[in-house]
């Protein structure tokens, strides 16, 4: 947050916001409250405080940058990120930046490190560093976005070779999403039912969808004839220049994550019955209802497609007023897959029902055996591993 005061002049109240631009230079801008000074203190006070808060600090242009091998290595991120701002989707891009501006920049700008001097050595502190407060796999991703920022140094000729390549990155733990028993399943969805999302949590876990695909669910997706529900389109969230940015894309995480699903009679009916709920608010809402969202499957009484962060904060709400155990809403995902593998579907119909690109994404992150299915292999295995009837152990042992 930017340093900012309040100022008399005229008998009103002047915000007064403090900054540093890219070129190094205080910089002071002055905002109008249109605030009398008498009486209104407080008021002008909560003012400055969220003008302090959203004030964006203004970017470099693009052609600023004068790149050469002597500018800070924390220049050339600067730069980096405009030069890559159109390249990827903006949900990549706000990754990018919220990591350059938050985690690499405060960094090495107290190293103070031209773009040539950039060492091997520089970057393994870095991960050491980072390595106190963050996991193994998070470090591993921010080493993955250093070497490509360097890879463009080395690709302009500014460098004459890419020391990340020269550094080991610490190992990824392995990570195992908490999925729920069949029984806390049908609990969750019993007591959600109630709720806004009681119908999202549904078809959420029945089909194994991301956050983004049950929001981007439309209407027209759904062939009520056909009795077939078809995953094309996606609502993510991005924050990028301190903007959420709540993107609609008819793109999928991946090819394979545009799938289609056949429906049951059960989940045709609970469809057709919320349609009729959506009908019932936008004639009792009349010319507030939102019109722009009207194709979208999960909106709110007024017609807002309900946004991610809602989403991320009603869920564990939901779990913790009917005493349910603390998971992720994505790991209503990880639920669905572990309850196809205990129902003996093959890795590959996994696969092919969750949208992966590969069968072994579903093997390493999703299959997780249950306590039952270790005991069915344990019985199966000593099965197979004999051993002589009626044998003890030996007190003595042959040499």
């Amino acid at each position: 947050m930017i340093a900012g005061h309040l100022r008399e002049k005229d008998g009103h109240y002047y915000c007064v916001l403090s900054y540093t631009d890219y070129t190094g230079e205080r910089k002071q801008i002055w905002k109008a409250t249109g605030l009398p000074v008498r009486g209104n203190k407080k008021r002008a006070e909560e003012m400055l405080s969220h003008l302090r808060k959203s004030f964006v600090v203004p970017k470099a242009p693009a052609d600023y940058y004068d790149f050469s091998e002597e500018m800070l290595f924390t220049d050339f991120m600067r730069a980096w990120l405009e030069v890559v701002r159109t390249m990827v989707v903006p949900t990549t891009f706000g990754g990018y930046q919220t990591t350059v501006e938050k985690k690499f920049i405060p960094y090495f700008e107290k190293k103070n490190l031209a773009l040539a001097n950039v060492q091997a050595k520089d970057l393994q502190s870095f991960y050491l560093h980072e390595m106190k407060t963050l996991s193994g796999t998070t470090v591993r991703h921010e080493h993955a976005l250093l070497h490509k920022i360097l890879k463009h140094a080395y690709r302009m000729d500014l460098i004459p070779n890419n020391p990340a390549d020269k550094v080991d990155p610490p190992r990824a733990e392995r990570f195992e999403g908490s999925a729920y028993t069949e029984e806390e399943l049908a609990l969750l969805i019993e007591k959600s039912w109630d709720h806004k999302l009681g119908l999202l949590i549904y078809i959420t876990a029945l089909l194994g969808l991301r956050r983004s695909e049950v929001l981007g669910l439309r209407w027209k997706a759904i062939d009520f004839e056909e009795n077939k529900i078809t995953i094309n389109h996606t609502v993510t969230e991005a924050r990028v220049d301190g903007e959420t940015l709540i993107i609609a894309s008819d793109r999928t995480k991946t090819k394979s994550s545009y799938r289609s699903f056949p429906m049951s009679d059960t989940v045709k009916e609970k469809l057709l019955a919320w349609r009729e709920v959506q009908k019932r608010n936008r004639k009792i809402c009349g010319n507030c209802y939102n019109m722009k969202d009207i194709d979208y499957v999960f909106t709110d009484e007024m017609g807002n497609r309900f946004k991610p962060r809602y989403i991320e904060d009603a869920f564990p709400k939901i779990l913790e007023r009917n005493g349910l155990r603390k998971i992720r809403f994505h790991d209503l995902r990880h639920t669905c897959a572990s309850l196809m593998h205990k129902m003996g579907l093959s890795p590959k119909e996994v696969q092919v029902y969750l949208g992966h690109s590969t069968v072994s994404v579903t093997l390493n992150i999703y299959t997780h055996l249950d306590w039952s299915s270790k005991e069915n292999a344990a019985k199966a295995m000593e099965s197979a591993v004999k051993l002589p009837q009626n044998v003890q152990i030996a007190s003595k042992w042959e040499s």
